[in-house]
């Protein structure tokens, strides 16, 4: 079964084939990040007509690359939620249109659960159940994985997300959108011993998260300086900054890894392709002997191979999953554990029609 994705919830477009035969086939990208940096972040209406030109585009590209034919594809996939509703829109509606024509199935995917199951499309791939740390934008959260729709919160951010946290400080520090890799460099020549920011909930005693407070001490280290922030001064606070967020999602994931009794560990979304975070988690392993498991970098942003690979997942464990109706709904606000009534009327707790 040869599976189309086709993601698009925020600043990134992505279509991927995958067969479930033969694995991932082919995958292209277009990311937004230029366009978005002049304003300092994503400008919700500019991305959605970004993508309306990307889209075509990209399909044509992944069936080249695959050397498949469009007639060859045996059901779509694609990005229902959370994400931008108009961002989300334009993926649903193409995924549908092609629906349509080629008279194939059509599945609407997580989001989140595409980048939960994302490092099963490496080698070597996790086994069912594991603990899974979702850390992608605006969400942070620990999960027990047992299996394709099981999943079972073990603790989630109270405020902002460890990606938010990344982004924000790094303007603070003058870095520009997007603010993550930029910290992460710069990290790198500081002095991890210059400045001592706080481990928000370290000991909290529970797997929840919040990064609100380690953003405002990076805001009172800027403000100390002033006019007087060099360059040295920015590497040691980012030091400091990614010291402390790498401190407390090692911490958690240890500490939901005890508690779940399990020995797999898999890192899913954009901070999972953090350096410092992997080389911490992957010290952990080896010394509590554990596995621990990532996307490849390429598929640690958003992408269509993970939503390719979801829906195809979702599909060979209920074949009943996939809608020949073509109608179909977009989830801006959509909890992970709530997956499963993905296809009930939500009422107003975010979703949007198309009105057919």
């Amino acid at each position: 079964m040869i599976v189309l994705g086709v993601e698009s919830s925020c600043d990134e477009t992505g279509l991927a084939l995958y067969d479930t035969e033969r694995g991932l086939l082919a995958h292209a990208l277009h990311s937004q990040v230029a366009m978005h940096e002049a304003y300092g972040g994503v400008v919700p209406e500019l991305a959605s007509r970004d993508h309306v030109r990307r889209t075509i585009p990209l399909l044509e590209q992944v069936l080249e690359q695959a050397g498949v034919a469009l007639s060859s594809i045996d059901a779509i996939g694609y990005t229902q939620g959370p994400g931008l509703a108009g961002a989300l829109l334009v993926g649903a509606s193409v995924a549908n249109a092609l629906g349509l024509a080629l008279q194939r199935p059509v599945l609407g995917v997580h989001h989140l659960e595409g980048h939960l199951l994302s490092p099963l499309l490496s080698e070597p791939a996790p086994a069912f159940p594991f603990v899974a740390l979702l850390v992608s934008g605006g969400h942070t959260q620990l999960m027990r994985v047992e299996g394709i729709g099981q999943y079972q919160l073990l603790g989630e951010t109270l405020d902002d997300a460890a990606g938010e946290a990344f982004d924000k400080s790094a303007k603070l520090l003058g870095l520009g959108y997007p603010g993550g890799p930029a910290i992460s460099r710069l990290a790198e020549f500081g002095d991890p011993n210059a400045y001592a920011l706080p481990r928000p909930m370290l000991h909290s005693k529970n797997l929840d998260f919040s990064f609100s407070g380690l953003k405002t001490a990076v805001l009172t280290l800027v403000k100390r300086h002033q006019t007087n922030l060099c360059e040295q001064d920015k590497a040691n606070i980012a030091r400091a900054f990614v010291d402390a967020m790498v401190e407390v999602l090692t911490t958690k994931c240890l500490a939901a890894l005890i508690q779940t009794g399990l020995k797999q560990l898999v890192i899913a979304g954009g901070v999972g392709a953090n350096q410092q975070l992997r080389v911490a988690l992957n010290a952990a392993a080896e010394r509590k002997r554990f596995s621990v498991f990532y996307p490849e970098l390429t598929l640690c942003t958003d992408n269509g191979a993970m939503i390719a690979f979801a829906a195809a997942q979702r599909l060979k464990n209920n074949p009943a999953a996939a809608s020949y109706d073509y109608s179909f709904n977009v989830q801006p606000r959509w909890p992970l554990t709530a997956i499963d009534i993905a296809n009930q009327d939500l009422g107003n707790t975010g979703r949007i029609s198309n009105g057919i």
